[in-house]
């Protein structure tokens, strides 16, 4: 049988005093633990790294670039062809 304790991690950090304070102020506003106003706020900043990292942005000239290049793909040059024969040789038609 686990209990909630088999189920959590620790973590430390040292930070400054007035951080802290700064920190426990915030919880004591949102009427949450220091524990959990620090989970939270971290959850919520590594999705949005997480986030944004996976996103691609592009500007409006580089947007219109690719959907025009999906909408009208060029045909494919040679050296695409040879690289395309040589993994049908070495790989067979693999979807």
């Amino acid at each position: 049988m686990s209990t909630k304790t088999d189920q959590v991690a620790r973590i430390e950090a040292r930070i400054a005093p007035e951080l802290k304070a700064m920190f426990q102020t915030a919880a004591d506003i949102e009427n949450i633990t220091l524990s959990e106003f620090l989970t939270k706020s971290a959850r919520e900043a590594a999705q949005d790294i997480i986030s944004n990292h996976n996103v691609l942005k592009l500007n409006a000239k580089d947007s219109k670039a690719f959907a025009d290049a999906i909408l009208n793909p060029k045909d494919p040059n040679e050296a695409l062809k040879n690289a395309m024969r040589r993994h049908k040789q070495e790989l067979g038609n693999v979807s």
